[in-house]
């Protein structure tokens, strides 16, 4: 793991997806236990809503497909 993803470790999902709600991601629906967040012009995130904290790996390639850093992800929790 990446001393980043470190920093990432018990991120709860509801926390993740309200940080993404402020880059201006909106739920588009759900589906079973996954939430589909879109933008208009970032694209789509899939992100599965479980009890408890979001893996780390999950996080990590959420915030690659949304073009943002870990540092900058923390700063928006």
């Amino acid at each position: 793991m990446s001393p980043d993803g470190r920093t990432l470790r018990n991120v709860r999902i509801e926390r993740a997806i309200r940080a993404f709600e402020k880059l201006g991601y909106r739920t588009a629906r759900v589906r079973g236990s996954h939430h589909v967040l879109t933008h208009p012009e970032r694209g789509v995130l899939v992100l599965p809503f479980h009890r408890g904290t979001v893996k780390t790996g999950i996080l990590l390639d959420a915030l690659k497909k949304a073009g943002i850093s870990v540092q900058e992800f923390q700063e928006l929790l």
